[in-house]
């Protein structure tokens, strides 16, 4: 791998504000490695160099990272592990179950994880109207997974009561919150090396909210 790929993700984490060792670097691209061999036969994702996948899968999945409070956290629609395994990686005090419905992108990613060591992720396959967790998580986080109304009707069942969303979005203009009856703030995020406009929505409380939207 180009040695750029190093410099450029510990540059951007330190933009980011994060605090991560040499270890979660040399994972983090040991996961882009794992992306690279697999692509071809997986079609994991349309960025091809690892020096492109730095900023937009690795920092773009980092940027969020501050934002992720609680113990227990759900990926929903995880595709290539994606923002699953980075923030894995970064937080390794918080537990980690990633979810998707595809066969082929799960069995990737629970292979990243045997290979990469993590103790603190799940990967499940199933489809999330259809996933019942046990207990309630502390937050649940999308990337790229659908608009905002669906994601919300989609997975409030997921979360405890005071559960949060994290919704990664592109341009804040294209985001219509209007008859989402909770707390929603819209967070503009700047991630290294990525000219795109990207935005984080927060609603708080989505239990509650999942619960309105659906007698309506």
């Amino acid at each position: 791998m180009d040695p750029s790929c190093y410099t450029n993700l510990a540059s951007g984490v330190a933009e980011l504000g994060l605090t991560i060792d040499e270890e979660q670097i040399d994972r983090m691209l040991a996961f882009l490695q794992l992306i690279e061999k697999w692509n071809k036969a997986y079609n994991l994702t349309a960025i091809r160099r690892a020096e492109e996948m730095v900023g937009v899968h690795l920092l773009d999945s980092l940027s969020v990272a501050p934002f992720v409070n609680g113990q227990s956290v759900i990926d929903v629609g995880t595709g290539a592990g994606l923002p699953g395994i980075p923030l894995a990686i970064c937080l390794p005090d918080k537990n980690f179950v990633l979810l998707d419905s595809n066969h082929k992108k799960t069995r990737f990613v629970q292979q990243a994880v045997i290979e990469l060591g993590l103790k603190n992720v799940t990967v499940c396959q199933e489809r999330v109207e259809l996933y019942q967790p046990e207990q309630g998580f502390d937050v649940v986080v999308t990337r790229a997974f659908a608009n905002l109304w669906d994601i919300v009707l989609l997975t409030s069942h997921l979360l405890a009561g005071t559960g949060t969303l994290l919704a990664m979005k592109g341009q804040a203009a294209e985001l219509d919150a209007s008859g989402i009856d909770a707390r929603c703030t819209i967070i503009p995020l700047t991630v290294p090396g990525l000219m795109a406009e990207r935005c984080l929505v927060k609603i708080d409380s989505l239990a509650q909210a999942g619960q309105k939207m659906w007698e309506k």
